[in-house]
């Protein structure tokens, strides 16, 4: 598992995170509304929210590898108990110095021969962080496929890649299948996780029998969450594209942006102004303006890139 980690999870995460942080500089000049609760909220820009999801694969990658301490930990020379009944004193850490050359890997006796014969905590911890993983990439995939939605009665803020050139009975309908697949890899691991977790509850006392089963999640997820990390790099991220009009469109259409008038004529005014927009369909600027707001000042307030950026 140690070395899966090494070899194909990390360069895919970080395959991940780097396609991630080049779409979120290339958007950084889309701005678009923010949206919580799943309702209109203050502008942000497209670039901010694909940061967003970067930081989320890195700090995901700091998991797994904070994990790898403990996973590299390998009780040998216990036989038995632990005790080291019937074992050479130096067989032990011989065995291991092989290994760690063999394989190029830290690893390392554990802190008690005991604990880690009896217990399996590296494995459960290191489960944790690739289900944490799993719940960072759904979130970005959910995401990616609403504002991939569309193109005419959804959301349509992103042009996803075509993979494939229709669904089944609706012509040239184009599905979100990759975000879909990462999905439901999430959903496996996270089920993995909890199959490893129950496994780790299994240590009576001086022995825990189920590491079987918990190594065969534990390398099953891992492999699952490799490919689909570069899948979704290689397949969707890179060949994003923005719908720019429509980004800006939901921004100037986003009545939570009034939020900015506040400090200029005040939250009750600019509640009225909110509620005659929503009433009539109409922009904030055309209301406010009628109710005698300057143009100066809504040129000021309404400046939408500065309410996303308002510290730059």
């Amino acid at each position: 598992a140690l070395g899966e980690l090494e070899a194909d999870l990390l360069p895919a995460l970080e395959q991940l995170a780097g396609s991630l942080e080049a779409k979120a500089k290339s958007f950084d000049y889309v701005v678009k509304s923010g949206l919580t609760h799943l309702m209109d909220a203050v502008p942000v820009t497209l670039g901010q929210e694909f940061g967003g999801y970067a930081a989320q694969v890195r700090e995901g990658i700091e998991r797994v590898r904070d994990s790898r301490k403990r996973l590299g930990q390998i009780p040998l020379g216990g036989t038995a108990v632990g005790t080291g009944l019937n074992t050479h004193p130096d067989f032990a850490a011989k065995v291991r110095e092989l290994l760690a050359a063999d394989t190029g890997l830290h690893i390392s006796p554990p802190a008690d021969p005991f604990e880690s014969q009896a217990a399996r905590d590296g494995l459960v911890e290191a489960s944790g962080a690739l289900k944490v993983v799993a719940v960072s990439l759904t979130k970005i995939a959910n995401d990616l496929r609403l504002m991939g939605s569309g193109p005419r009665a959804g959301l349509s803020e992103l042009f996803l890649p075509e993979l494939q050139k229709g669904s089944s009975i609706m012509p040239g309908k184009v599905n979100p299948v990759i975000p879909e697949v990462v999905t439901q890899v999430a959903a496996q691991v996270i089920g993995n996780d909890q199959a490893i977790t129950v496994g780790g509850l299994q240590g009576h006392f001086e022995l825990n029998v189920f590491i079987p089963m918990m190594a065969r999640n534990l390398l099953g997820s891992i492999k699952l969450l490799s490919s689909a990390s570069r899948l979704l790099a290689e397949k969707c991220v890179d060949g994003i594209e923005a719908n720019r009009e429509q980004n800006e469109r939901y921004a100037e259409l986003t009545l939570s942006a009034a939020t900015a008038l506040n400090p200029y004529i005040g939250y009750d005014k600019a509640s009225e102004i909110v509620k005659k927009a929503a009433a009539s369909g109409r922009s904030l600027r055309e209301i406010a303006r009628e109710e005698g707001v300057d143009d100066a000042v809504l040129d000021e307030a309404l400046d939408y890139r500065k309410l996303a950026k308002p510290h730059d």
